[in-house]
């Protein structure tokens, strides 16, 4: 669909309900790029680095490996200590990761960064001073961010789009009668590439995401 995936540098917004499978599709692509040898950073907001390798583990995925061997390194931001949390985003976060030798990175997800701020024009400080600090490594990022229940096109906070160079929409698909009966996703922009506007089928799978990208455009998630 992207005709070759993530171009290299890239902010990528990864945006869906929750279960449509943000955090696993950001975990694949730390241990993709780690099976070719790129380092990996998985900055959580949310879970604790125990339970989330172990939800990891769970798609066969080498996570010990990686983890021992350098390859995959996860850091846990805390939403509730704000002060901390603002003064690392702001100040620290880019060295720290260029320090990694980061190449791909995840964020998971910054719907929570609202957490840090109690006004707009600070969310969006924080939002791009992230951005910022993802950027200055070189590599290429995912953020994920949970949608709006009521429009699902869009994310949470408005904001994330904003940010980003590319973004990808998760969601359910649903029969005629509202019930729900799989899973599609749609690119709804990713600069400087030529890609596939027709929304398509994927699943989660014991070895993660796949997506079929041959199947019929569903014209809607």
């Amino acid at each position: 669909m992207l005709g070759g995936g993530f171009p290299a540098g890239h902010v990528v917004l990864v945006t869906g309900l929750p279960g449509t499978g943000k955090t696993c599709l950001g975990l694949q692509f730390l241990f993709a790029g780690a099976a070719a040898g790129e380092k990996g950073v998985f900055l959580s907001l949310e879970e604790d680095v125990a339970p989330l390798l172990e939800s990891a583990r769970q798609f066969r995925w080498p996570v010990d490996t990686a983890v021992s061997g350098g390859t995959l390194k996860v850091l846990r931001i805390d939403p509730k200590e704000a002060r901390q949390s603002l003064h690392r985003i702001q100040g620290e976060l880019g060295k720290e990761l260029t320090a990694l030798g980061a190449r791909r990175i995840v964020v998971d997800s910054v719907s929570l960064l609202n957490m840090l701020s109690d006004d707009e024009s600070g969310r969006r400080a924080t939002l791009f001073a992230l951005a910022a600090a993802c950027r200055e490594t070189g590599g290429t990022t995912i953020l994920t961010a949970e949608a709006d229940p009521i429009h699902p096109e869009v994310s949470r906070d408005g904001l994330s789009e904003y940010v980003a160079d590319g973004v990808l929409l998760l969601g359910y698909r649903t029969a005629a009668d509202g019930h729900r009966v799989g899973l599609s996703l749609r690119v709804l922009k990713m600069r400087r590439t030529a890609h596939l506007r027709t929304v398509q089928p994927y699943t989660i799978g014991p070895n993660g995401i796949s997506v079929d990208s041959k199947a019929v455009d569903f014209g809607g998630p």
